[in-house]
């Protein structure tokens, strides 16, 4: 497994390494940490950096910069390397979504891994440009690391699609070493028998789907709205991972957007979230 995690000056970033690297502790895959510098010839003039640099000057501090993102990154691939997975900083240079698309597509990656981003006490976790265009645009599952912790206990939301299909199939040999407590939660919408029987039912199959890596999952189903729903069941315990597809039965209007429903969930939880998308999703 090829996987890219996205770093820059912040603290949360190099966080995110870490706790990918503790996620694939032991596991066969390999890291690059990639920072996406900014292009001295395409900053504007009114930009952040040119009021305060010449332009050597511009070009000397982000160079600086760049070089204490590659020396902060090379230091957090320790973690990596302590659990037997290859890590390696890399730069790139331009616009950091568009730079880390192309990167995981020309490179083949199998996951992105993004840091947290700000938050507002009104509002929730803000995703930021980069966060919100990376998720809408790839192929390819990302996780977003809102902070370290060990991975003792997993959520897993599961509607029966092929998406979440995929999306134990995707992280059910990931968890195999850790052997976390896995809770599926399946929400449905109305009390009619048909809606109770078709939840049961999915989640024989998800239940099959993990069984079959060794895990045991609790099985868990609420009534309601889904987003509410999951919300709840993620404050009533402490995970350290929440899992979800990035869209479910009903696929959004331009198919490559993830549905509102895992945006809302991304942007309202302050745990690690993992949006499994379907690089064979047409």
């Amino acid at each position: 497994m090829k996987v890219l995690v996205a770093v820059d000056q912040s603290a949360e970033s190099r966080m995110a390494l870490a706790y990918a690297c503790h996620l694939l502790e032991h596991f066969d895959a390999e890291v690059h940490a990639v920072y996406v510098k900014p292009d001295e010839v395409e900053v504007a003039p009114e930009s952040f950096y040119a009021p305060f640099f010449t332009k050597d000057g511009l070009k000397d501090w982000i160079d600086s910069e760049t070089l204490r993102v590659h020396e902060g990154a090379l230091s957090t691939c320790q973690y990596c390397l302590a659990g037997k997975v290859p890590c390696e900083p890399m730069v790139a240079t331009g616009d950091p979504a568009e730079e880390i698309l192309q990167t995981v597509q020309e490179g083949d990656y199998d996951m992105i891994v993004l840091g947290s981003h700000g938050h507002s006490a009104l509002k929730g976790f803000l995703l930021g440009t980069v966060h919100a265009k990376i998720l809408h645009h790839t192929r390819k599952p990302v996780l977003i690391a809102r902070d370290y912790r060990e991975i003792r206990r997993v959520l897993v939301v599961y509607q029966g699609s092929s998406c979440d299909r995929k999306a134990l199939e995707f992280m059910g040999p990931l968890l195999v070493r850790r052997k976390p407590q896995i809770t599926m939660l399946h929400v449905f919408k109305d009390e009619s028998p048909s809606a109770a029987e078709s939840a049961e039912a999915c989640l024989v199959q998800g239940d099959q789907v993990l069984r079959g890596w060794g895990h045991e999952p609790e099985i868990k189903t609420r009534m309601g709205d889904h987003v509410d729903e999951v919300l709840k069941e993620i404050k009533s315990l402490p995970y350290d991972l929440v899992v979800l597809a990035a869209y479910g039965h009903e696929r959004p209007k331009f198919f490559r957007f993830i549905s509102d429903d895992a945006l809302n969930l991304v942007r309202s939880t302050l745990r690690p979230v993992l949006v499994f998308r379907d690089k064979d999703e047409s």
